[in-house]
């Protein structure tokens, strides 16, 4: 781990994040690489045209069940194609379908391959590793049989860490962003212990086949009655301890959320998919409904039994001496999300920085009265995007790794419970307020953070066609071919 982080440390140099190292996404910008190095496929040969394409869509499926926008995820099918030798094909990647069609001229009806993503899933280290393929593909002239073979090895591999290991990182992840939030140490041990029961039930009813609504609707449920329930032993025995249940609750919350893929849906309305992102957008909103509709269950089951939570009060600023343990805090919280989500060795110091500039940021601008939590969060989001999104490239990880680990601390799960708490508390004006508070800061994070990764991209792409590896070895064995001769 030591060494992880002085590696990390050392990416820190301003002149080493912007040499030239591009990521796999920027090398596939128009004209930044040398497009179908190889001979063009003879448009009569059904097969191999077909072999391509299904290989491009396999790959396409990948992308997209990992968050992958639909741009970037139709960007690198055709890159893929085109280094192959399938330049004329035409990509559309809608919500959970890919089409890939390759046109063979005027006389001969073209060939269209389809992949549907039935299911979304959080595996960083598949993403990183699709990501290396692709740029094996591109270097290395690895044939389309060899490919196929090595994304089926990548779709059908065990996660790289145990379940147990993945259950703790979320419970870690609810510790941290408690902590974060302003909790206690009770707090963030109930966090902690509330998460794992939340994973482990969420685990079983998904391999049993039920709906991710009703998924979030338990974990809902789940995420308050610990915390209610604690908090009326406190009360009843009138023991001095500081447990603030909405904290708990809140970090219940945003372990909930940080699957959702907030950060494709903007992402994708803002870069020419909308429909895409409609239909993102709208899935996150039904989670969301599930995950307030269990926690609004448990309140009023709570209230008829006896038990009331405190009274939200409006969030004050906190003392500076907390600063560093926020910040920390935050930190801590983006790096269990990105081991829970199994990313690699070497994206771990990454998201830790991640977070930890995302929460300095949001922390920080609590002493700003001008600077408000949508613009704050908007401010930290493309920070982490930009910085992130260096990071990454240094480490050879692909971005929205660190994009996703790095906001994830600062959903607005608090914003969340509050706009609940009123609406079911006759305050249905704070409620409202508080949710739209809530609607702000989930935008302005996707959108800043998309808006950093853009420009973190720009002053990474490279200035100069990039000319295979392979290409150069065939040279020089000519080369050496002529000299025998």
């Amino acid at each position: 781990m030591r060494e992880y982080i002085g590696r990390a440390l050392g990416w820190l140099n301003p002149v080493r994040l912007i040499e030239d190292r591009p990521a796999t996404i920027d090398t596939i910008e128009p004209g930044s690489i040398m497009v179908s190095p190889r001979r063009p496929i003879d448009r009569f040969d059904v097969a191999a045209i077909t072999e391509v394409l299904d290989l491009a869509t396999k790959i396409g499926a990948v992308l997209l069940d990992s968050g992958t926008a639909a741009i970037d995820t139709q960007q690198q099918i055709a890159f893929v194609c085109g280094v192959y030798g399938l330049e004329d094909v035409d990509v559309d990647v809608t919500y959970n379908t890919i089409v890939v069609s390759a046109r063979r001229g005027a006389t001969l009806p073209p060939i269209t391959t389809m992949e549907q993503v039935y299911y979304r899933s959080m595996d960083f280290t598949r993403l990183a590793q699709i990501d290396r393929l692709v740029r094996r593909i591109r270097d290395m002239a690895i044939t389309p049989s060899s490919a196929h073979r090595m994304v089926d090895e990548i779709i059908t591999a065990p996660h790289p860490y145990p379940h147990r290991v993945a259950t703790a990182a979320w419970g870690l992840m609810a510790a941290g962003v408690s902590v974060l939030l302003g909790g206690a140490e009770l707090g963030a041990l109930l966090a902690f212990v509330t998460t794992v029961v939340i994973v482990v039930v969420n685990r079983r009813l998904n391999r049993i086949g039920t709906p991710v609504f009703f998924q979030q609707l338990v974990g809902g449920f789940i995420a308050v009655v610990p915390a209610a329930a604690a908090f009326g032993i406190v009360q009843n025995l009138n023991l001095s301890i500081d447990l603030m249940p909405s904290f708990v609750i809140a970090a219940g919350i945003v372990v909930l959320l940080s699957g959702l893929s907030l950060v494709g849906s903007v992402q994708d309305a803002i870069t020419g998919a909308p429909i895409t992102g409609v239909a993102r957008f709208f899935e996150l909103l039904l989670m969301t409904g599930g995950l307030i509709g269990g926690v609004g269950i448990a309140i009023s089951l709570l209230e008829h039994a006896g038990i009331y939570l405190p009274t939200i009060t409006p969030q004050t600023t906190f003392p500076a001496v907390e600063l560093p343990v926020r910040i920390l805090a935050g930190a801590v919280a983006a790096f269990a999300f990105a081991l829970a989500s199994y990313a690699e060795k070497r994206a771990l110091p990454v998201a830790f920085m991640g977070g930890a500039i995302g929460a300095a940021v949001v922390a920080s601008a609590s002493f700003v009265a001008a600077l408000g939590d949508v613009l704050a969060n908007g401010v930290a989001a493309a920070l982490v995007g930009l910085v992130g999104g260096l990071l990454a490239r240094r480490a050879l990880t692909p971005p929205l790794v660190v994009a996703i680990a790095g906001i994830t601390p600062l959903l607005p799960g608090l914003a969340v419970y509050r706009a609940l708490y009123g609406l079911l508390g006759d305050q249905t004006l704070d409620g409202i307020t508080w949710m739209m508070n809530a609607l702000g800061i989930g935008a302005a994070l996707a959108a800043g953070v998309t808006l950093g990764e853009f420009i973190a991209r720009s002053l990474r792409r490279p200035q100069m066609p990039v000319r295979p590896a392979w290409m150069g070895m065939l040279r020089r064995n000519r080369l050496q071919g002529y000299r025998r001769r």
